[in-house]
């Protein structure tokens, strides 16, 4: 496939860092500055769902006059998960070495970033943990409600899925880009934030390590939070799916070998711009 003229070359791919955006025009500019300044070497990814309040094109004015930069442009608000997806082709497709995703808002503080890439020297996936000691929740940001959600869906995780994680439902994770590539993403159900939860199900059946390393999660600094109760009800459904299946022993999104990094049926899903800013896009065609 040809590059675009900010294509990472194959020398600088070591890690990626995705930031998938949705009306974040408060926060994006200076959430760069700040992963520059704990991750200098780093590439970043923006993708961004069509935010009204402007977020892709300041990625796109970041893109322009900063190095090592990109940008995903998507058609419409299409969930978390496939935001990530998307992240995680390029990543594939692009040969990193890792790939590190953090929420946009500032809840997730970038001076964690060092300690989540050094702890992949021994882990296949590092979480960014809330619930391990010396993690937490700063403020009184998480009520009575939410706690409940957190705690109820980290658990639910745990005894479905059979992962030994604690935080399962955070998005502050650096996963190594090989064993992305071992998962086959056309069978991945989740669209939203059981994402997070599905993928590090299918990274265990992949046989990573997966580790923790704590962190505090922060107030977001601008915008308001996307999840609501909805997503939660949906997460809850789509761990149960995958946990009968698990006990009736038919996980089946990992590939056969020979298969082909992400298929155009995930691709199609991606919903991408037919002409995005800054990325190289498949052939959508079937």
């Amino acid at each position: 496939m040809s590059e675009s003229k900010n294509a990472p070359r194959s020398s600088s791919r070591s890690l990626l860092i995705s930031l998938a955006t949705y009306n974040e025009a408060g926060n994006l500019e200076d959430l760069v500055h700040e992963i520059r300044a704990h991750a200098p070497d780093a590439w970043i990814l923006v993708t961004d769902d069509h935010s009204p309040d402007g977020t892709g094109e300041i990625a796109d004015r970041l893109k322009n006059s900063l190095p090592r930069i990109d940008v995903i442009h998507r058609s419409g608000k299409l969930g978390l998960g496939t935001a990530l997806m998307a992240a995680m082709e390029y990543a594939i497709d692009h040969d990193f070495e890792y790939f590190l995703n953090l929420d946009a808002d500032f809840s997730h503080p970038p001076r964690y970033l060092p300690n989540l890439v050094a702890g992949m020297d021994n882990h296949d996936v590092m979480i960014g943990s809330r619930y391990v000691p010396g993690g937490g929740i700063a403020g009184n940001q998480f009520d009575l409600k939410r706690k409940f959600m957190s705690t109820g869906i980290n658990l639910y995780s745990r005894l479905f899925l059979g992962l030994p994680s604690k935080d399962n439902s955070g998005s502050y994770r650096c996963y190594r880009v090989s064993k992305l590539r071992e998962i086959d993403f056309r069978e991945v159900r989740s669209r939203g934030y059981s994402f997070m939860q599905e993928i590090l199900f299918w990274c265990r059946q992949a046989g990573c390590r997966i580790g923790e390393t704590p962190i505090i999660f922060e107030n977001r600094r601008a915008g308001t939070t996307k999840i609501n109760r909805q997503e939660a009800t949906r997460a809850l459904s789509i761990i149960f799916q995958l946990g009968v299946g698990r006990l009736l022993g038919k996980p089946k999104a990992l590939k056969k070998s020979g298969l082909s990094s992400p298929s155009t049926k995930m691709s199609a899903r991606l919903a991408v711009d037919p002409k995005p800013s800054g990325i190289s896009q498949r052939n959508l065609q079937p």
